[in-house]
């Protein structure tokens, strides 16, 4: 199915073609954890899947903790946030999620994307690239394109030869109309391509 569907998109897009020819297929083991991977988007600003810096991680291993959870928050809180500087506005998205969780279960597997987004989008300080990722990584959905990204757009730009001046998200929304219903492994291999030719790939 996977190798049916890449040899779709390489149909249809030589830029992605190229890649998919270059790099090996992206792989990441999802913890298919909304309120786990959700904090890390808070937290670090960046979901845990893809950071460098590793912030999320060190906070968890500094408590002791290898999936953060409503059970084990408290901990989380007092041996790991209490090794970072938080923000007020941060600390209050943390609290809103914790209040969230707290009052509401959704079987996220079984929801369509519109309601994912529904729900995450009535947490205050939740914003769409958060909800993009949960969408990308975390349920694995295979139609999700975070255009506002800023390493997805970097990568856009360099390989497609975009103007970054002349409405930008609608270029990159042209381009990714090529790749159908299945726009998440696109961008999985752009992401993953812009990682390759960070470590110097050719």
């Amino acid at each position: 199915m996977r190798d049916t569907i890449l040899q779709e998109l390489s149909a249809k897009d030589a830029v992605l073609s190229k890649i998919i020819q270059a790099i090996p297929s992206p792989k990441i083991e999802s913890s298919q954890d909304v309120f786990h991977d959700l904090m890390s988007c808070v937290l670090e600003q960046q979901i845990h899947y893809r950071s460098t810096k590793n912030i999320f991680k060190k906070m968890l291993q500094r408590a002791e903790i290898d999936k953060l959870s409503l059970d084990n928050f408290d901990v989380f809180e007092q041996k790991g946030i209490s090794s970072i500087k938080l923000s007020e506005s941060k600390y209050e998205t943390v609290l809103r999620v914790i209040e969230y969780f707290s009052n509401n279960q959704p079987e996220w597997n079984n929801l369509p994307d519109s309601e994912v987004i529904e729900k995450l989008s009535s947490i205050k300080g939740i914003g769409k690239w958060t909800i993009d990722m949960i969408l990308l990584y975390t349920l694995e959905r295979p139609n999700v394109f975070p255009f506002d990204d800023f390493h997805l757009k970097q990568i856009m730009v360099s390989e497609y030869a975009l103007n970054e001046k002349q409405k930008l998200k609608a270029q990159m929304l042209n381009i990714s109309e090529n790749w159908g219903k299945q726009k998440s492994l696109a961008v999985k291999y752009l992401l993953g391509y812009k990682e390759y030719l960070k470590k110097g790939g050719m």
